[in-house]
């Protein structure tokens, strides 16, 4: 019997060598247009990655990656020890999901707006206006803020005081940070975010609509019963590639917009990383950190993907 399944195992290594070969030799131009990709991400994503070991060394500079003393576990004890860890933690955290919750459900009604705007010249107005703001650089975009929120000529202060109300250094206090950091990446990205929805839409059987419409279905019925199950895939990737980097945020607005005044709430993982790291030249311990926080965006990838998988049964793989 072992025999028999021996060589029924080598029969069909056989098979599927030769299918896949054929596969290969029928699609071959697919598989040379895949090269160029694969060959960037060898290079400057995985070769890279010998680098990693420095979170687990005591790095020194003249005897380099591979001569420096390992260390093991060292770096990232001290991080979960340190005082900063909790509220780099829970600042990160903090505007990740306030971005998400506020920012996520922004672009899917924008997007949903527009596929029912009858007025092609309005629409296109409307998405000329929400997308523009994608392509300002985060530099301007800070520059921006900062003009319109100061305590003397801002407009918001303008506006405050001619209703009556003191002016408020909105970038001096900790408790406005959070808000001014979502606000303005829900105004620079709804708009460009609200693209991939509006493919998703297009994509929808215009028969539908016709039908809906032959039933005397509302507009709001027809978002709710069309609309919205038919952009319910893309929803859930998108929604699950954002809490796969929840622990991401953008670090050149939350570093440009940081002071010592609003800094309780504005010190997140990656400032406190090129804090550490480039101006301490602490790189080790930098590495454990920004190691740290991959190994949670993974886990919240891989977890999130398996529930929306037994959910929805819509997921990434």
């Amino acid at each position: 019997m072992k025999v028999i399944s021996l060589n029924e195992n080598k029969n069909r290594h056989i098979f599927f060598s030769k299918k896949t070969f054929i596969t290969l030799r029928k699609d071959y131009q697919l598989y040379l247009f895949l090269l160029p990709g694969i060959i960037y991400f060898i290079i400057f994503h995985y070769i890279p990655m010998y680098g990693v070991q420095i979170a687990f060394r005591d790095f020194i500079d003249i005897k380099g990656i591979w001569g420096s003393p390992w260390v093991g576990l060292k770096h990232f004890e001290r991080f979960i020890s340190s005082y900063q860890f909790w509220r780099l933690m829970i600042n990160t955290l903090g505007i990740s999901f306030y971005q998400l919750a506020a920012g996520f459900p922004i672009p899917i009604l924008l997007a949903l707006m527009l596929n029912q705007t009858v007025n092609k010249r309005f629409k296109k107005v409307v998405q000329t206006v929400t997308y523009a703001p994608h392509f300002i650089s985060i530099v301007v975009l800070v520059g921006m803020i900062q003009m319109f929120l100061s305590p003397r000529n801002g407009f918001v202060n303008v506006m405050l005081m001619a209703l009556g109300k003191d002016p408020i250094v909105f970038l001096a206090k900790a408790e406005w940070y959070k808000t001014i950091y979502v606000l303005s990446g829900i105004w620079q990205g709804a708009g460009w975010g609200s693209i991939i929805y509006l493919a998703a839409l297009a994509g929808i059987n215009i028969e539908l609509y016709e039908a809906a419409k032959v039933d005397g279905a509302s507009k709001f019925q027809i978002i709710r019963h069309i609309d919205i199950p038919g952009i319910m895939p893309t929803a859930v990737i998108l929604l699950i590639l954002s809490l796969g980097r929840i622990m991401n945020v953008g670090f050149q607005k939350a570093y440009l917009l940081q002071n010592d005044m609003n800094l309780k709430s504005s010190e997140i993982i990656s400032t406190y990383v090129y804090k550490v790291g480039l101006i301490e030249a602490q790189y080790s311990y930098s590495a454990a950190i920004g190691l740290f926080n991959t190994i949670i965006n993974i886990i919240l990838l891989v977890s999130v993907n398996r529930l929306a998988k037994k959910l929805t049964e819509t997921s990434l793989w």
